[in-house]
């Protein structure tokens, strides 16, 4: 069975509220849409979320990047779900010549190795979780369940406590709160917010390359009284990699994730010393499969790692990161799945949001197991083309 078509759609997803921290602030999300197409008319999607403050791409940058790679012919008919799981993991996109990092294209990959891997799932009835014991069987532990960290962003004062206390009353364990963000009072911000969430609730920061690598070892003592577990991304990536002397005067782990893009950053990262963490998230990083490469990486060098999520997901990267949770062992910190508390358009029938607690259930059915809304999809498309060769 071959691809007969693969279709490239710019979507604008609208929040239900102001997301900040202290690289950006957005109102709504521009991302990219794929649909892979079946010589017996069997669909999947895939989708990414480009950021240009992250990996250097861009809505103008992605499409173009799927109008060059020569998609179809990169696909040859596969005749079981094995095969087609290889072959997505060949497929191969031109990265900018500028980028030794090698994950300018990860947006654009991430949407069509999902759509390709949807669509072959509902084909030969697997779901996308079995491409972990097809690829990475050290990492296959299935969980029939999963629990999601909470989030506080922007929020500060009353509205930081009313936050606090609503996450709380919905049974979290894990929080993680945005640090860095110009005018607010960090070491203040996050006792406050240990005194409202109680003494057991699992906090983490996040600074968003906030501070220089002269700072960060202050920055962070600050706040390790509050009896933080981790702090993500404290400098920008051009400093990342003095990080091993912030390591060495602090109690607190260090993760990347601005950082953490591709294989080429995990290699440098433990060459460095740079973390104790990695922050896997599937657009970031280029998909399933290389984020699952990644976390096998990451195992063998004594990293810990966390499956994030990008702000202004829908369904489809939400249920291919469930997907991943529930078939990848030792995660530490689960993020994603905010759907219906986020953003105004999902794009599914069918609601995956976590529910009590951050809890949620393994998805079944085959592919990604969810049905897009095509009203939906229609209602927030800005643009659609159909890839040739």
């Amino acid at each position: 069975m071959k691809i007969s078509e693969v279709a490239v759609s710019h979507v604008r997803i609208p929040l239900k509220r102001v997301i900040k921290h202290a690289s950006h602030a957005r109102t709504d999300t521009d991302n990219i849409l794929v649909r892979c197409t079946l010589e017996d008319g069997t669909t999947g999607f895939g989708e990414g979320l480009p950021r240009d403050y992250v990996t250097g791409e861009t809505i103008s940058s992605s499409m173009d990047i799927l109008r060059k790679s020569q998609i179809t012919s990169q696909f040859e008919s596969c005749y079981d779900f094995f095969q087609a799981v290889q072959m997505a993991e060949r497929l191969h996109l031109p990265t900018a010549l500028n980028d030794d990092r090698k994950c300018s294209a990860n947006a654009a990959r991430c949407a069509l190795e999902i759509a390709v891997l949807d669509a072959y799932g509902k084909k030969f009835k697997e779901p996308l979780s079995s491409v972990t014991k097809l690829l990475a069987g050290d990492l296959f532990n299935p969980l029939n369940k999963v629990r999601y960290s909470g989030a506080i962003t922007s929020a500060s004062g009353l509205k930081m406590k009313i936050a606090s206390f609503l996450y709380s009353l919905y049974g979290f364990q894990q929080m993680k709160v945005k640090v860095g963000i110009a005018g607010y009072d960090d070491a203040k911000r996050i006792l406050q917010v240990r005194k409202w969430l109680g003494k057991k609730m699992d906090i983490r920061v996040d600074a968003n390359e906030a501070w220089s690598i002269d700072d960060a070892v202050a920055r962070i003592q600050e706040l390790e009284p509050a009896g933080i577990t981790c702090m993500e991304q404290p400098v920008p990536h051009e400093q990342v990699y003095q990080l091993k002397k912030v390591r060495a005067q602090v109690r607190t782990p260090i993760m990347l994730d601005e950082s953490l893009c591709s294989m080429i950053d995990a290699e440098r990262a433990v060459e460095h010393q740079a973390c104790d963490y990695f922050n896997i998230r599937l657009s970031k990083c280029g998909g399933f499969i290389p984020s699952l490469r990644l976390a096998q990486y990451a195992r063998r060098h004594g990293i810990k790692y966390q499956l994030g999520c990008q702000v202004g997901e829908t369904a489809i990267l939400s249920s291919a990161g469930r997907h991943f949770a529930c078939s990848v062992c030792d995660i530490r910190f689960l993020e994603g799945s905010y759907d219906k508390h986020l953003v105004k358009e999902n794009l599914s029938k069918r609601d995956i949001t976590f529910g009590w607690g951050g809890v949620a259930p393994a998805i079944t059915g085959h592919g990604l197991g969810i049905v897009l809304d095509e009203a939906a999809l229609a209602r927030v498309a800005i643009s659609q083309e159909i890839l040739r060769g």
